[in-house]
């Protein structure tokens, strides 16, 4: 057995009954190192642990993939929900495993964000740009949702210098391609681990600088009117 474990947005008192369960039950325990320190406390002391990178992210995963096709029970564990940023990451665990494998969801940190600010995911669109490869289809996306008066959560991209795509490269995109300076904009930091907030507009979140561990929401300045049934009118009062 192999699956794909969404571990929650790093407090593991978010990780699901069932994805603890095949935890406590692995003989082989993979992921990122930080993915794998959330859940550590979980990990039973008989469990082999394969901590990977980046860098050596694909010859660990042909380690993983070995253990599997030897009988062991493993579990590979991503941060959140495997299908809002990780699906490049189960990609490569297909791929060095050489067959689809089994995914149990987490919760993401765009779901936290949903429930902070109170936004509507009928009403939202998600986007990421944490993900290789070319961003440019994924910004144009960008526009059109908010051009379409709808509500932005998204994800940035972190890495080197020559692509990040942070909050503020995010907000100067927008504004160079007519989208309003005055969208209210929220950078939240840390979900769920010391989270901290901040409030502002398009135009101001250009000269803000936030750490690798941001989501951004950006809300549509007119927000859709209440569809639901108008409130009882009160009876008249007697005179």
């Amino acid at each position: 057995m192999i699956i794909c474990i969404g571990a929650g947005p790093g407090d593991i008192g978010y990780l699901t009954q069932r994805g603890a369960e095949l935890i406590r039950n692995a003989d082989v325990v993979a992921g990122f190192d930080a993915v794998v320190n959330v859940v550590q406390s979980i990990i039973p002391a008989t469990a082999e642990v394969v901590l990977m990178n980046y860098r050596d992210q694909v010859a660990q995963l042909d380690l993983v993939a070995a253990a599997h096709h030897a009988g062991k029970r493993c579990v590979v564990v991503f941060m959140g929900d495997i299908h809002f940023s990780g699906f490049q990451y189960l990609e490569r665990v297909e791929r060095a495993c050489g067959h689809p494998v089994e995914t149990l969801p987490g919760i993401s940190s765009a779901q936290i964000l949903a429930s902070r600010a109170k936004v509507c995911f009928d009403e939202t669109t998600f986007i990421t740009f944490h993900r290789r490869g070319d961003l440019t289809p994924f910004k144009r996306h960008l526009v059109h949702v908010l051009n379409d008066g709808r509500n932005a959560i998204v994800i940035p991209c972190p890495w080197d210098a020559a692509r990040s795509f942070m909050p503020r490269h995010i907000a100067a995109y927008l504004l160079e391609n007519g989208v309003q300076p005055d969208h209210p904009t929220e950078v939240w930091e840390n979900l769920t681990r010391g989270e901290a907030e901040w409030h502002g507009t398009l135009a101001e979140c250009v000269d803000k600088e936030f750490t690798d561990m941001s989501i951004m929401l950006i809300r549509t300045p007119t927000p859709m009117d209440s569809q639901i049934e108008p409130p009882p009118e009160k009876p008249a009062e007697a005179a």
